[in-house]
Formats: C-alpha cells, sequence, structure tokens
C-alpha cells in the first residue's frame, strides 16, 4: 500500500485541491517509509490532472481532510481510494490508516469561501 497526503507544511490540507504537495509513504507491515513527495499542481485538484501522476507513482490511496464528490470520483477512477476527515499531522494520519484506526468520514467539501472559491465538483 502507498499512501498519499494533501499536505502543507507537514499538516493534512484541510483543502485537497489547494494543497502544497502530496506526502507519500509506502507501507512495509505496520511502519511507514516516507517517499518522495509529489508537488501539486496549480488548477483544482480534481480537473488538475494529479490523479494520474498519483497513481503513476503508485499511490492506492489517499487520506484528506475535505474533498468533494467531483475529486473522489476522479481518483477512484485511478484506482485511489479516498479517505477523509483526517487532520493533523500529515504523517499520524497516514499511519492512523494504515493502523486501521482511520476510516473515511464520508463527508465532502462545502465551500471554504476563500478567494471565491466555492466547491462545485
Amino acid at each position: 500500500m502507498k499512501i498519499a497526503v494533501p499536505s502543507r507544511d507537514g499538516l493534512v490540507d484541510e483543502h485537497f485541491g489547494h494543497c502544497k504537495e502530496f506526502l507519500v509513504f509506502g507501507v512495509e507491515g505496520k511502519d511507514l517509509k516516507a517517499e518522495p513527495s509529489i508537488p501539486s499542481l496549480e488548477g483544482c485538484g480534481c480537473k488538475s490532472g494529479v490523479a494520474s501522476i498519483l497513481a503513476k507513482a503508485g499511490v492506492t490511496h489517499l487520506v484528506a481532510g475535505n474533498m468533494g464528490e467531483g475529486a473522489v470520483r476522479v481518483l477512484g477512477s485511478q484506482g485511489i481510494v479516498v479517505v477523509r476527515g483526517a487532520s493533523g499531522q500529515a504523517r499520524a494520519a497516514a499511519e492512523a490508516y494504515a493502523l486501521g484506526t482511520l476510516a473515511d468520514s464520508g463527508l465532502g467539501c462545502a465551500g471554504h469561501g476563500e478567494d471565491g472559491h466555492e466547491c462545485a465538483h
């Protein structure tokens, strides 16, 4: 399993489409191994093409804060399982998922009002 976490300054970014980078962790047994991060692309996450980049890097799971249903579908079309509802340190969120203590909240993104962005995915 390989987990990507949309991040800003080592924390789970609360909005997948505006993250600074994707921190990537390979899971070996119960241990995480940090792998090279993947920079975020310009534009809204689900429309930026990042899903195919993550898939090509071998990412199988994405642990995120919030994400619209459009992004969930685009990632799913690339074989990436999405888990929403994470917060705090990105590595800790990936560890929690790997250990089975974090499950998808099922809650989608509902607009944050920043820079006029409204989630309409």
